[in-house]
């Protein structure tokens, strides 16, 4: 499954790639980008269901607020 993300309180391309990296180790994640120009996420997951995606945006919010604690994923 793939979707997009709008990422609200980006503010550092830096962190912007340290995030990319942490998501693309999560367990489920075949690929994960991050571009910081548009402040969008792509998630490619082997989400079976919407459930599942939602466990795996939460990791990802998660690896997003350990580098900058007011970034958000907007669902």
């Amino acid at each position: 499954m793939r979707k997009s993300f709008k990422l609200e309180n980006l503010d550092c391309a830096n962190c912007a790639a340290k995030m990319e990296a942490g998501i693309n180790e999560l367990p489920g994640v075949n690929k994960a980008s991050i571009s910081f120009m548009t402040s969008k996420l792509m998630i490619d997951a082997d989400a079976a269901d919407a459930e599942a995606l939602a466990a795996i945006v939460d990791a990802a919010q998660a690896v997003c607020t350990s580098y900058e604690k007011d970034c958000r994923i907007v669902r």
